[in-house]
């Protein structure tokens, strides 16, 4: 869900982990990270994820038998600057891939120079479809990739839990019709819901509403026994507590619009909704990665997704180098799209070639439990589409 951020583009960091054990030339990969301004705390972990990696492929021998540098540059969360941060790495670092950043606007900035220059480009957080694919042609980019699902993923894996975990046999929709984020949640909720053969109904509202009465009263009567909340979490919290009031308490699940400020929101009302979430920093997977970064920085990281995604981004980058045999763009790129069923700290990573989107990614099932959420479990739906 994470878009644009501020910042101005003051200064950039080279940050290198090669031997002087190593004799051969390094190759040399980029990382494009808000290191200052808002939205740092992302950029920094995944930067310090990125590092802790490349120290230890390096510790394990590098790759192809050369070692590995990292060129991190501050992009301050502006495209602007990741402009001028990639247009770096490419010609004067010459870099064969890069790894971030976290926000659509920026991804879209820098594809054209990525494509152009034929060095592929793995993004974090940013959910946006058009980073992957182009929405006026509706080809891939292919030189652009991410390890995150999109906003459109997030409404599919909604409809599936609350269908096939939760049980639902009618499922009614709110969202806000004036918002892009929440149109694109609400359009594959339905998708699925459909695919499954599940009886579905929207209600609308728009941004600024703050009285849901009318739209829980409706899907009450309606005969609603679960509610895809494809929304922020200001509404999702008014919604959740609006219908506690009218005595109505079905199933209610949302995406990453949550935010722990909604319990202030909600109250009591919100225990036992469900959350979808990309990962959980309490899944037992994460627990040897948070370990290491704890060991290697000494603090533990705040920002679990982002440095697990900076560590697992550079993890694909290896692999794909290694399995290219050559440190080379166009090679890296091809590896990167044919990879399956690689296995990285939370998941096994396979591309979609018609998309560069992970395969089937499954998100984290959050539940919340007094006053927060807990994790429950992975879910990754098998769909057509």
């Amino acid at each position: 869900m994470k878009r644009f951020s501020v910042g101005v583009f003051l200064f950039s960091v080279l940050l290198a982990a090669a031997s002087c054990a190593f004799a051969a030339e390094p190759i040399r990969i980029g990382y494009l990270a808000t290191l200052t301004g808002e939205g740092a705390t992302w950029g920094q972990h995944e930067r310090d994820a990125a590092l802790m990696a490349v120290k230890e492929i390096n510790e394990k021998g590098g790759i192809l038998g050369r070692p590995v540098e990292l060129f991190c540059y501050d992009i301050k969360g502006k495209p602007e600057d990741a402009v001028n941060a990639i247009r770096r790495l490419i010609y004067d670092d010459k870099v064969v891939a890069i790894g971030g950043s976290n926000y659509s606007g920026i991804q879209l900035a820098i594809a054209p120079i990525a494509d152009k220059e034929k060095v592929p480009v793995v993004s974090s957080s940013a959910t946006n479809p058009a980073v992957t694919v182009d929405p006026e042609t509706g080809k891939v980019r292919p030189y652009m990739f991410r390890i995150t699902y999109t906003d459109p993923y997030q409404g599919m894996v909604i409809a599936d839990y609350l269908i096939k975990k939760c049980g639902a046999k009618k499922l009614a929709i709110i969202g806000d019709i004036g918002d892009a984020y929440s149109e694109g949640l609400t359009e594959f909720v339905k998708k699925r819901a459909d695919e499954l053969g599940v009886e579905n109904k929207f209600w609308a509202f728009r941004g600024g509403d703050v009285d849901f009465r009318a739209q829980i009263t409706e899907a009450k009567a309606w005969g609603a026994d679960a509610v895809a909340l494809t929304m922020l979490y200001k509404e999702m919290g008014l919604v959740i507590k609006q219908a506690a009031e009218l005595g109505w308490k079905p199933f209610f699940m949302g995406g990453d619009g949550y935010s722990p400020n909604i319990f202030e929101i909600a109250g009591d009302a919100m225990n036992g909704t469900f959350w979808l979430y990309p990962l959980s920093a309490d899944d037992p997977k994460l627990a040897g990665l948070i370990a290491k970064f704890e060991k290697e920085y000494g603090r533990r990281p705040t920002e679990v997704l982002n440095m697990t995604f900076g560590y697992d981004i550079l993890q694909m980058i290896f692999h794909a180098i290694e399995t290219a045999g050559k440190a080379e763009g166009p090679a890296v790129r091809d590896a990167i799209e044919n990879t399956k069923d690689l296995q990285v700290t939370h998941f096994k990573w396979t591309v979609d070639k018609e998309t560069h989107n992970p395969l089937n990614k499954p998100g984290a099932i959050l539940e919340a439990k007094d006053g927060t959420v807990v994790f429950i479990e992975t879910w990754a739906p098998q769909s057509t589409f």
